[in-house]
């Protein structure tokens, strides 16, 4: 009768380590799964803002070409107004 005692704890050995190798395996496959909504919700995010980051990005190239163009028009009108002036003097 011992023997059949120490036959089934024997033979239960191997499946507490594999019931114990299945538990290890849930908590990992728990913890991607977490891990990846989390990267998935992060990449979200980050698509957003580089979203926006592009919108922000064509305003200021927007915004720099309106100022050359400003600023050319400023020296055109400078230069106008300086003949303009020499052409005064000159009366």
């Amino acid at each position: 009768m011992v023997k059949q005692a120490v036959a089934r704890t024997v033979d239960l050995d191997p499946i507490d380590r594999l019931e114990e190798k299945l538990k290890v395996l849930v908590s990992s496959l728990t913890q991607l799964r977490e891990e990846q909504a989390r990267t998935a919700e992060d990449n979200a995010r980050l698509n957003e803002e580089l979203i926006a980051l592009r919108a922000r990005l064509a305003d200021s190239e927007a915004a720099q070409a309106e100022l050359t163009t400003l600023r050319d028009e400023r020296e055109v009108i400078r230069s106008r107004v300086s003949d303009m002036l020499q052409q005064l003097e000159a009366i």
